[in-house]
């Protein structure tokens, strides 16, 4: 089949406006099929537009593929959207995620639709691992985001999943689809926005009660946590069900094309591993701790990268709370162990023992004093522990929540989503936090 492939000018557009898709194919047609990812595949629309040649570019700047514009129907709902290319008319609903001719977009609401939970796609992340035009924030300081790419259609860096090999990790199908797809199978009605949204200041005045996060959601630029943090301030509750959370700052092209991040220290050699680098400009934590709004760091968690990992759950510790209704857990047991719950990164709060013997934290690390630890994951010696700080504390992934305003809720590792669909436990915890931080004032 003739190659095709193609990228979007912004990564999210307002039902009933226009979607601009850059595309290029040798072909003399190109047939572009829209889905709703949901609980099932729904799709939405076809359009065809004649073929036209363009070559590929490089991974800093802006391809400038040939663009066609598609008017965005007002009645589409809120949602990620996969637009499927082909170069002949397609029978059936072809695989969602592939390495080529898939491209991502967000549908936004035209106006506050009164539903009260908000979904984070984190599509600065996803360009961050994008490798097509052969380079990435791994490789260099700037990525263009005009290329194909960027949560499905490009390549990505990373090493497989032992756990969950059909798609790469820092895609779309990988986290986010899967709870997504368990959402709304369970009737949980949220609307869904992009991290461009955010550091634009969109959506999240639009009456929300809950913004969501899942999987990995690694790069935030300084707009979006001032924009978050107002967002909880201001009495809006906040569920991250991943890990690794903002931990990169990017800043954002002027126009919403490209991201920049300076992650290695002055003078570091060439190869060096930014994650075990002291001095890197662009750690959140070491400017502006995320503790202070997520509650944890991957700096006192870890990660675990390549081929099966220790087995490791979250050990419960106050089986009274409210988190864990309807589970039949008791206090001492331990969620997800057998489906290797934590990691393959995690997060963790620096703690220390009470009397008792429950984790508490000791806020020297930005974490609130008020973080309750819920469930606690001590982390083997084989793990990288990113930072490589001393700390007063052993290294432990941490599931939580704190109150300020609003209520910020943490799992703590990236692979929450991987179990949701297998582990009752994991569900029912998933569905109180959906289900309590998404009520109404009052």
């Amino acid at each position: 089949m003739t190659d095709i492939n193609g990228y979007p000018t912004r990564s999210s557009v307002r039902a009933g406006e226009v979607l601009r898709l850059h595309i290029a194919t040798s072909a003399p047609r190109c047939h572009v099929n829209f889905y709703r990812w949901g609980a099932v595949p729904h799709h939405a629309g076809h359009v065809e537009w004649p073929g036209r040649v363009a070559e590929p570019g490089t991974f800093d700047a802006d391809w400038r593929w040939p663009a066609y514009e598609f008017l965005v129907p007002p009645e589409w709902r809120s949602g990620v959207y996969i637009a499927t290319l082909s170069t002949e008319p397609l029978s059936g609903i072809p695989p969602l995620d592939s390495r080529g001719a898939r491209i991502l977009f967000v549908v936004t609401p035209s106006a506050p639709s009164g539903r009260r939970v908000l979904f984070k796609i984190p599509t600065f992340t996803y360009h961050a691992y994008n490798t097509a035009g052969g380079g990435s924030l791994y490789s260099a300081a700037g990525v263009s985001m005009l290329r194909p790419g960027g949560g499905a259609g490009g390549p990505v860096k990373g090493l497989p999943d032992p756990y969950d090999a059909a798609s790469p990790r820092q895609t779309f199908a990988h986290w986010d689809a899967p709870f997504i797809r368990w959402m709304e199978e369970n009737r949980i009605e949220s609307d869904y926005c992009t991290d461009l949204d955010l550091h634009e200041d969109r959506h999240l005045h639009d009456g929300y009660r809950l913004l969501v996060a899942a999987g990995h959601d690694e790069y935030w630029s300084t707009e979006i946590r001032r924009n978050v943090t107002a967002f909880r301030d201001g009495g809006g509750n906040i569920a991250n069900f991943g890990a690794n959370s903002c931990w990169w700052r990017v800043r954002v092209a002027p126009d919403g094309s490209g991201l920049h991040c300076d992650k290695f220290p002055p003078g570091a050699p060439a190869g060096t591993d930014p994650d075990s680098s002291h001095g890197c400009p662009d750690h959140w934590w070491e400017s502006e701790p995320e503790n202070s709004l997520l509650g944890v760091s991957y700096r006192n968690g870890g990660g675990h990268w390549d081929g099966p990992r220790t087995q490791l759950g979250f050990t419960v510790t106050d089986t009274d709370h409210w988190l864990f209704s309807g589970t039949s857990l008791r206090t001492g047991d331990i969620i997800g162990r057998e489906g290797s719950l934590v990691g393959y990164e995690c997060d963790g709060a620096a703690y220390e023992l009470t009397a008792s013997g429950r984790p508490r934290p000791t806020g020297q690390d930005g974490t609130p004093k008020d973080f309750e630890i819920l469930g606690i994951a001590s982390l083997p010696s084989d793990w990288n522990f990113a930072a490589r700080e001393m700390v007063d504390s052993p290294r432990a992934a941490t599931l939580g929540l704190y109150t300020a305003n609003g209520t910020v809720f943490t799992a703590a590792t990236t692979d929450w989503a991987r179990l949701l669909t297998t582990d009752a436990q994991v569900a029912a915890i998933t569905r109180n936090v959906l289900t309590r931080l998404s009520r109404p004032k009052g």
